[in-house]
């Protein structure tokens, strides 16, 4: 089942899915970075008042924002060796759905992820015990 749930028509692996990391505890996030690439965002700064607004939603619908919105710090390279610090916030599924719910909807990338992410965070709930329905 986990393999269907990557998968779009035609077999190919979602961008969304490309992009999902797990941790040590075996538990999957994606980089708000790696996302604001994947929606085309060419200023990460346009996307960072994209997260704000699903922080405020994810508050709003009685979620604690910790429990979905991880913000770190991750060094990068930048050229000649030499490395910088930058902000990253890791998301939860919960996140990037609304993360997706609250991004431009000029893009013509967010309908898929918003189907992506409707649907894949369906399919989760649905394994979990006691929430199958």
């Amino acid at each position: 089942m986990a393999k269907e749930i990557g998968k779009t028509t035609g077999g190919h692996v979602s961008p969304f899915e490309q992009i999902r990391k797990i941790n040590e505890a075996g538990n999957e996030y994606w980089e708000s970075r790696d996302l604001a690439e994947v929606l085309d965002y060419t200023q990460y700064r346009n996307f960072e008042a994209v997260i704000e607004k699903a922080k405020l939603a994810c508050f709003n619908s009685g979620h604690r924002i910790d429990d979905h919105f991880a913000d770190v710090s991750k060094m990068v390279e930048i050229g000649s060796g030499a490395t910088r610090e930058i902000k990253v916030t890791l998301l939860s599924r919960y996140a990037c759905y609304l993360v997706i719910q609250n991004a431009d909807p000029n893009k013509e990338i967010l309908a898929h992820g918003q189907t992506y992410f409707a649907i894949q965070t369906r399919r989760h709930l649905q394994l979990l015990p006691g929430l199958s329905g």
